[in-house]
């Protein structure tokens, strides 16, 4: 059995009892950094072999990984933060799990993306998840391509891009464009401000360059 276990975006409060216990009793934990899930592991006395799977592994450590579930054995597959296959690297061994064969359950838990979403005060009933956006290639495409959007959008970013891609929004949208910045998200700073693109452009001004960005527009 291949987990998908969802592990806290922030608060490590936020991890659940099933997590926990699926993670104690998995053979193994596939997770992106040893040391980030490491912090998790320790905090809830979890003692398993880890194995690294991240963006950067090859087809190699793929098929080391379906080997040990061909054998019978459990894995629990987690990310840095939240729900594996959101922006990160899970999903070509889910994908490589199923063509095989091999049975994929999800353990639910945190979600930067909905979060975000039923915070932010936009409607939720129809909404569209990009992860990051393109950094160069194929970013003004898309932008042009959500100009007549009639739902709501939900992106990452980073706090090195925040500035340019809100000011982006406020360029594709209108300066009166409603957008969501939530930053630090279930952390001891966490903040929401809502308001207009362009308002949303001169806040950023005025305020730190810390943390990780969810915006919603």
């Amino acid at each position: 059995m291949l987990y998908l276990v969802s592990t806290p975006i922030g608060n490590l409060e936020d991890m659940t009892y099933r997590g926990v216990r699926v993670l104690k009793e998995a053979d193994f934990i596939a997770c992106e950094d040893t040391r980030t899930s490491g912090i998790l592991t320790k905090h809830y006395g979890i003692d398993r072999p880890m194995l690294s799977f991240h963006s950067h592994s090859g087809v190699a450590k793929i098929d080391k990984i379906l080997d040990a579930l061909k054998e019978g054995k459990t894995c629990a597959l987690i990310s840095d933060a939240g729900t594996p296959g959101i922006s990160d690297p899970a999903y070509a061994l889910v994908k490589a799990a199923i063509a095989e064969g091999i049975p994929v359950s999800p353990i639910p838990g945190a979600s930067a993306v909905l979060s975000a979403l039923v915070c932010s005060g936009a409607h939720t009933h129809d909404f569209r998840f990009l992860g990051f956006l393109p950094i160069k290639k194929g970013r003004k495409t898309l932008f042009e391509s959500l100009r007549n959007k009639d739902y709501t959008v939900v992106i990452y970013e980073s706090v090195h891009r925040i500035d340019r891609t809100v000011a982006e929004i406020a360029e594709n949208f209108g300066g009166d464009h409603p957008v969501v910045i939530a930053r630090e998200l279930t952390k001891k700073f966490e903040e929401f401000f809502r308001g207009t693109a362009a308002e949303c452009v001169a806040e950023l001004k005025s305020r730190p360059r810390k943390g990780e960005f969810v915006v919603v527009f």
